[in-house]
C-alpha cells in the first residue's frame, strides 16, 4: 500500500529517466559487469549507460530502434544485451544479488524453502516457440518461476504455454539443484501435483490447495509470494506480453527484471 512514507522510501533522485541507475544502484551492479579490455579499441559508451538503455527498453516496452537519442545507439545497447543473454550474465548477476540481499537481512545465502508457479502470457507476431494454454485460453508462452519465501526470483524459465505445470516443474527444480543446492521444500499449487514433479529431485513438494469452501478470490498461504513476484515484474511493459522471437531473449528479460528489483532493494537499504 502506498503511503507518504513508502513513497519517500521508493523515490529515486534521477535527472533524466526513472529507469536510470542512481549512484548507489550503480555501485551495487558495477562489480558484476564486464571490465574493459586491456587491449583493443576503447569503449565509446560507459557501461552504466548500457544498463540504463536495457532497463529503459524493458520498463517502457519500446522497440530497440525507438531508444531515445540521449542514450547510446540502439544497436550498441542490443549488442551488449545479446552478449549477456548468450553468456548467461543476467542469470549470474541475479544469483549473486539474491545471495547478497538474503545475507543483508540476516538469512542464509542459499534458501532452504521456495515457491513455484507459472504465468501464461500472450505472444505477438514476432514469432518463435509458442503454444495454447487450454486452461487460461491463452496462445503464447508460460513463465515458470521459483522464488524464495520473501519473493526473490531464484530460477526463471520461459516455455510454450502448451507445456503443463507438471511437465515444466520438474526441469525447473533440477536446474535449481545446481545453483541453490540447499532447497529442501517447495510449495506449489495443485497444477504441480503428481509423480513427475515429486520425483524429479530430492526436494519435497508440498501442494497448497484451496479451501474447499472458498468462493471467488482468496489469498492462499505461501502461494501469494510468487504471485506478488509476477506482479512486480509485470510493471515492466516489455513483459506485459511476450514480444521476443526467441526463448533466450524472453528469459533474459525475466532475469533483467529480477535484477532491477534486487539492485533497487539493496541500494535503498544501503
Amino acid at each position: 500500500m502506498w503511503t507518504p512514507i513508502t513513497r519517500q522510501q521508493h523515490s529515486r533522485s534521477v535527472t533524466r529517466y526513472q529507469t536510470d541507475l542512481t549512484d548507489a544502484e550503480w555501485h551495487v551492479i558495477e562489480p558484476h559487469l564486464p571490465k574493459p579490455c586491456a587491449t583493443g579499441r576503447p569503449r565509446e559508451w560507459p557501461m552504466r549507460e548500457i544498463v540504463n538503455g536495457i532497463f529503459y527498453v524493458m520498463r517502457a516496452g519500446c522497440p530497440w530502434r525507438l531508444v531515445p537519442s540521449d542514450l547510446p545507439p540502439w544497436g550498441t545497447i542490443y549488442r551488449w544485451f545479446a552478449a549477456w543473454r548468450d553468456d548467461g550474465r543476467f542469470e549470474r548477476i541475479n544469483h549473486a544479488l539474491v545471495m547478497a540481499d538474503r545475507e543483508r537481512v540476516g538469512r542464509d545465502a542459499s534458501p532452504s524453502a521456495a515457491i513455484i508457479d507459472s504465468q501464461s502470457v500472450k505472444t505477438t507476431e514476432a514469432g518463435g516457440p509458442r503454444g495454447y494454454d487450454a486452461g487460461k485460453k491463452i496462445n503464447g508462452r508460460k513463465r515458470h518461476a521459483l522464488v524464495d519465501t520473501d519473493g526473490r526470483g531464484l530460477v526463471l524459465e520461459r516455455r510454450p504455454a502448451s507445456i503443463q505445470d507438471r511437465d515444466g516443474g520438474g526441469p525447473l527444480l533440477r536446474v535449481s539443484r545446481r545453483i541453490f543446492p540447499f532447497i529442501q521444500r517447495v510449495f506449489a499449487d495443485s497444477g504441480y501435483a503428481g509423480e513427475k514433479v515429486a520425483k524429479a529431485t530430492l526436494i519435497a513438494v508440498e501442494i497448497v490447495r484451496k479451501n474447499p469452501d472458498q468462493v471467488g478470490f482468496a489469498v492462499n498461504p505461501r502461494r501469494w509470494v510468487v504471485e506478488r513476484f509476477f506482479a512486480w515484474i509485470g510493471r515492466n511493459r516489455r513483459l506485459t506480453k511476450d514480444f521476443e522471437a526467441s526463448i533466450d531473449s524472453a528469459r533474459a528479460f525475466l532475469y533483467a527484471a529480477s535484477v532491477m528489483l534486487l539492485v533497487r532493494r539493496i541500494a535503498r537499504a544501503s
